[in-house]
């Protein structure tokens, strides 16, 4: 629409476009014979030895002055057209490029370096509209303008919106994400340092020195899930900065505020971002879209200094949050809440690498740590990781810990100190050479009172439920009063050897941790790019087992470590009867708990009864219990997979020197399943058709 109004003006005004041509040949030749002129005077100027190095110095500068004066004066005669063609120009690439209409109803000049713009608007085809803005009056710095920069001296907006719209699959901005595929694949490197400061310095060039913002809005909808965030008032007047937001979703209507300073030409910035109403910032859509929760009391960010320096790029500052919950399910089962948080962050950025220097502080409430994370690739992509607690006392660490995250630790109480040093680095070309080294120093560490998980229990008779989809179990008496409880000595030995085999065979040397197999894990989690391996021991699954639950979460996973680490390292309970526990308490079928248990299920018999060939058998279904039917044929018969995991098993223990010729005389006999498991197992009969002696289907007993 405005292409068309333009070309209408243009041939209505035709005259008045012949004379201004006109003008600007007589002024291009004007021009000519001036820089003639001025040539020819310099000629002659070079030409004199009367002249003092002074005066040429202030014929050169009035030759710049000239110059400069010619290049405004051009500037300013022909700036409406040059504003128009390039309004055009954008509108036109916009077309092209991005199958998008791009208008502005009315563009002119304000003064030298002034721009009012009205109703600008950007329309995706067969699209909603992607931004509108009302009325637009801008600033530029001229200078800046000249020698090929845009810097932004002043901004005023009113009306306005931008919206991201998606339905479907499709959303109106997609033509804007797709990549060019004429672009040029370049082999040499990027310098990380010159190109984060060529953008950060171009980004805050376009935030203006003064700004008023009236009733601008970002919106969001993804396929119903809406969200806006209205900027009913932003004032920047002498670096002080004050807006006034209102939000607005499906499920939350909060107002906001952003106050403090903000000098975006000395690239300093200290801001504060609070709710006007009570209560904490609920953040918008993340609720709906990713089923996370969160919301604070407050933020703080300081950016102190952005400085290039050599090669070099230094970006320092800190950013701090009060009160700051999380609920996720893959988190924690409960919200999880940090009272206090601050982030003192150094940024360094070089051609070849990006780092976050070791004298950076993070704290947790009264946790303090330095970190150090580095992305290098000078010659081989390697990535780096160091934590460093200084001495600290147990207790702080103890009471630090996040609410809801270490929920066990409740109520527990430790004396001493420790400080701990972690050491990771992966060369991405080498995995093979990774680095993983953690140490943890303590004097006079010792637990004076447990919280919700009392380690002590293990040492004595306890009732073991398990927890199993936030569903608790039947009750299992760990002790002699149970009539399957069965003691270590009264297991077979070659079960205890094919379990270790399988599930730990270090353990009797570990403290909780198996070094190789962490790192290993690492090596092949990292090279698929998800969580395929685990680096669990007897002590990690004992832990989880007896005071954990079986949910999949980080809160989980971390509590497991720190109670491993405290069991493991204080010689609460011996390993042996952390062993004879482990028996006693692991699922080995659906709804049977512990060896004595297991044997029976399985084959009638006693857990010292048991065979070679039973022993193999049962420790290789500790994994996936439940499913031990599968690993058997129509005719009742280990499948062929199944055997070929017994083999290696066998093998192994072979080599270890835990099993010896003898042990296998009977090793060709066939497994036979008698006890109650066999009804879970399908048999082919005579008629071809499958029976089942269990009333229930596999799939309805086991949830598979």
């Amino acid at each position: 629409m405005f292409i068309f109004e333009r070309n209408y003006i243009i041939h209505q005004n035709s005259k008045e476009n012949y004379k201004k041509l006109s003008f600007g040949i007589f002024l291009l030749f004007f021009i000519h014979e001036i820089l003639n002129s001025i040539y020819f005077r310099f000629y002659q100027v070079s030409k004199s030895f009367m002249r003092t190095g002074k005066q040429k110095i202030i014929l050169a500068v009035k030759i710049l002055f000239v110059l400069f004066a010619i290049m405004i004066i051009a500037f300013y005669i022909f700036r409406d057209a040059v504003l128009q063609q390039t309004i055009a120009k954008v509108s036109h690439e916009m077309e092209v490029d991005y199958n998008s209409t791009f208008s502005i109803k009315k563009a002119s000049f304000d003064g030298l370096s002034g721009l009012n713009l009205t109703e600008i608007i950007l329309v995706p085809k067969n699209a909603d509209t992607l931004f509108k803005i009302q009325k637009l009056k801008t600033s530029v710095n001229l200078w800046k303008l000249i020698t090929g920069d845009l810097q932004l001296g002043t901004l005023e907006m009113q009306n306005g919106f931008v919206q991201l719209v998606k339905k479907g699959k499709s959303g109106n901005y997609d033509a804007f994400l797709k990549k060019d595929n004429q672009t040029e694949i370049r082999d040499e490197k990027r310098n990380y340092a010159q190109f984060a400061y060529r953008i950060i310095s171009k980004a805050l060039n376009l935030v203006p020195t003064d700004m008023i913002l009236d009733n601008l809005s970002f919106r969001l909808d993804d396929n119903g899930k809406k969200a806006t965030i209205n900027f009913q008032k932003l004032r920047l007047v002498n670096k002080q900065l004050e807006t006034s937001i209102k939000v607005q979703t499906n499920t939350i209507s909060q107002r906001w505020k952003i106050k403090g300073f903000a000098d975006p030409r000395n690239k300093k910035v200290d801001i504060r971002f609070v709710n006007i109403d009570t209560g904490a910032i609920q953040m918008p859509y993340l609720d709906e879209r990713f089923n996370l929760k969160s919301s604070f009391d407050s933020i703080r960010l300081n950016i102190q200094n952005i400085d290039k320096d050599g090669d070099e790029l230094h970006i320092d500052g800190f950013i701090a949050i009060a009160n700051l919950k999380i609920n996720h399910p893959k988190i924690a089962s409960k919200d999880v809440l940090l009272k206090s948080a601050k982030f003192d962050y150094r940024f360094l950025l070089g051609s070849d690498f990006i780092s976050i220097d070791s004298s950076s502080t993070v704290q947790l409430n009264k946790i303090k740590f330095h970190p150090y994370l580095a992305y290098e690739n000078e010659k081989d992509t390697i990535y780096k990781l160091k934590v460093t607690i200084p001495k600290m006392k147990a207790q702080d660490f103890i009471t630090s810990l996040p609410d809801g995250l270490f929920t066990h630790f409740q109520g527990m109480e430790a004396t001493g100190t420790f400080d701990y040093k972690l050491d990771f680095a992966f060369n991405q070309n080498k995995t093979n050479q990774l680095v993983f080294d953690s140490k943890l120093k303590k004097e006079n560490l010792k637990i004076t009172k447990y919280g919700e998980a009392n380690l002590n229990k293990l040492n004595g008779e306890f009732v073991y439920r398990a927890l199993i989809k936030n569903v608790l179990q039947r009750p299992v008496l760990v002790g002699s009063a149970n009539p399957n409880y069965t003691p270590l000595d009264q297991i077979s030995p070659y079960l205890r050897k094919s379990v270790l085999t399988t599930e730990d065979p270090s353990f009797f040397s570990h403290r909780g941790f198996i070094s190789e197999a962490f790192k290993q894990s690492i090596v092949k989690n990292i090279r698929t790019k998800k969580f395929s391996r685990g680096a669990s021991t007897i002590s990690m699954q004992l832990v989880k087992n007896a005071f954990l639950s079986r949910e999949k979460t980080v809160s989980r996973k971390l509590e497991e470590i720190l109670l491993v680490y405290i069991l493991e390292n204080n010689r609460i309970v011996s390993k042996e009867r952390m062993l004879e526990v482990y028996f006693n308490i692991i699922e080995w079928g659906p709804n049977v708990y512990g060896i004595g248990e297991a044997s029976q299920f399985y084959f009638q018999k006693t857990p010292l009864e048991l065979s070679l060939n039973e022993c193999l058998y049962l420790a290789r279904i500790i994994p996936s219990p439940k499913k031990f039917m599968y690993q058997f044929n129509d005719q009742g018969m280990l499948k062929d997979f199944a055997v070929k995991q017994e083999s290696f098993l066998t093998n192994i223990m072979f080599r270890r020197g835990l099993l010896t010729p003898e042990d296998t005389i009977y090793k060709s006999l066939p497994i036979l399943i008698s006890g109650p498991a066999k009804s879970f197992i399908k048999f082919k009969v005579q008629d071809s058709t499958l029976i089942k002696v269990d009333s229930l289907s596999i799939e309805e007993e086991f949830d598979l």
